[in-house]
Parts: structure tokens; C-alpha cells; sequence
């Protein structure tokens, strides 16, 4: 199925695509003949993902990096209009952009909680909307995949990111039954929080190995592993799977969890 020409004339978009999973989706995507459009906040992360993008093959006419903080529709916009004039269609957006910060929710202060729901909840149905109906629903076809996180139970430490992960899901159930009989299909990818990536790099070795310890397969896993499955629902040969999440967590979210529980405190008795 990978073939080196699955994608052979079809512009993707990858957002947060200067480093982690979105860089390695990225790589993938133009190894197997796509144009590549990519961007992120990060002007320097940017720069340096280009340049690695572009030298693979001698590729440098079908990569594209622009600044975009999804967080902002008219940044969206602009940006969305750059990829059109460079390439003149969309036919695949992976939604990989996102962000969080560890954080009990009793600790979590309203503008924390908002800036999380903003970017990884927002931003995806800013992203989403700007380039479906700029693009994909006109042309009656196109595959989208959001990447969220696998938030199948709570999310404790992370109730922000949590409640704007499981809002994305729905936005993917949503959005597929919209527009299927468009040509439009939505799916979800959901990491483990036990990927080794840039993302995960900030939250420290010990809780990465407690992770480890927490998944059945008994190790971490790669961006490259969360960019197969992307490319996967990416490619318009799966054209009967819409709506569906896939986890990709070694088994993790049916088994083990790595919030400690405090014994409980000593309460009143109930009257």
C-alpha cells in the first residue's frame, strides 16, 4: 500500500510539522510523493525542517513551511491562501498542532485552561473549517486526521488538554458524518502520552518511564510509529474508514495509569 506514489500530486498540509510527530508525518508524506506544506509557530523550527524536507530527493519544489498560530483565524487564512497560490489545491490536512502543560485542575487557572482549549481544541476547527471549505468540499474530496492524545479515560494532571482532546474526537465524529457524501473523510489519531517526541521530552525521564511501565508492550514508542497510522487514514485507498480514532499507545490506555491516588483524609461523618 505504501507505495512511493500513494501521494503522487496530492498537496498536504501538516501543522506543527517543525518537529516531532508532525515532522516525521511530513517526511512521510514526500517520500511518497506529495507536496508538503507545513507550519507552526516557531519560525527557527520551521527553518530548520525545511531544509531537511527539501534536501530529501532534491524536493525543494514541493515544500512549503509558513508561520501560523492556529490560535488565530486570519493567520489561518493567510496562510491557507499561501498554500493555495504555491500549489493550487488541498487534499490532505493532518491536525497535528497542539500543547499543554502538566497541572493538577485544582491548581489550573482560568487562563491556562483557556489557552489549552484554544490551541488544541480551537485552533482544529479553525484549521479544519478554513481549509475544507476553501478547498476540500468544493473539490468533493479529501482526507483529514486530527492527532489529539489518548484521553479514552480521565486525563488527571492534564484536565485541560484532556477536556479539548476528547472535544476534538467528537469534532472528528462530527465532522465525518457532515461530510461524507462530499469525499471528505475525518479521522483521529491518539497518541499515548509514552511516545518519545519533542512533546513528551519536556515532562522528564521518570515520568517517561513510569509510562513505560504502564504499557503493556513494555516500551516507548516513536514518531515515526504515530506517522504511519497518520499516512495511513491519510491515503484516499482507505476511503471506507470515517469517524474512527485510532489509538496508538501499546495497549496503555486498556490497562495501567500513572496518577498516584492519596490515601484519603479523615472526614466528617455523614449526617
Amino acid at each position: 500500500m505504501f507505495a512511493p506514489d500513494l501521494f503522487a500530486g496530492q498537496v498536504c498540509i501538516v501543522t506543527g510539522g517543525g518537529s516531532g510527530s508532525g515532522l516525521a508525518t511530513a517526511r512521510e508524506l514526500l517520500s511518497l510523493g506529495g507536496k508538503i506544506a507545513i507550519c507552526g509557530r516557531d519560525s527557527e523550527k520551521l527553518r530548520v525542517a525545511s531544509a531537511e524536507l527539501s534536501a530529501l530527493g532534491g524536493a525543494e519544489a514541493n515544500v512549503f513551511a509558513g508561520e501560523c498560530d492556529i490560535r488565530e483565524p486570519a493567520q489561518i487564512t493567510a496562510f491557507v491562501d499561501r498554500v493555495l497560490e504555491r500549489f493550487g489545491a488541498i487534499d490532505v490536512l493532518v491536525n497535528n498542532a497542539g500543547g499543554q502543560f502538566p497541572s493538577p485542575a485544582a491548581q489550573l487557572s482560568p487562563r491556562g485552561f483557556d489557552a489549552v482549549i484554544r490551541n488544541n481544541l480551537n485552533g482544529s476547527f479553525y484549521m479544519t473549517r478554513e481549509v475544507a471549505t476553501r478547498a476540500m468540499l468544493p473539490a468533493q474530496k479529501g482526507r483529514i486526521v486530527m492527532v489529539t492524545a489518548t484521553v479514552v479515560r480521565g486525563f488527571p494532571g492534564m484536565a485541560h488538554t484532556g477536556a479539548a482532546r476528547a472535544g476534538v474526537e467528537n469534532l472528528t465524529a462530527s465532522l465525518a458524518i457532515e461530510w461524507a457524501s462530499h469525499g471528505v473523510r475525518v479521522n483521529c489519531v491518539a497518541p499515548g502520552n509514552n511516545i518519545r517526541s519533542s512533546g513528551t521530552a519536556q515532562y522528564g525521564e521518570a515520568m517517561l518511564d513510569a509510562a513505560r511501565r504502564a504499557t503493556p508492550l513494555k516500551r516507548l514508542g516513536t514518531v515515526d510509529e504515530v506517522a504511519r497510522v497518520i499516512v495511513f487514514l491519510a491515503s484516499h485507498l482507505n476511503d471506507f474508514v470515517t469517524g474512527s480514532v485510532y489509538r496508538v499507545d501499546g495497549g496503555q490506555a486498556l490497562w495501567g495509569d500513572v496518577w498516584m491516588i492519596d490515601e484519603p483524609r479523615d472526614a466528617p461523618p455523614r449526617t
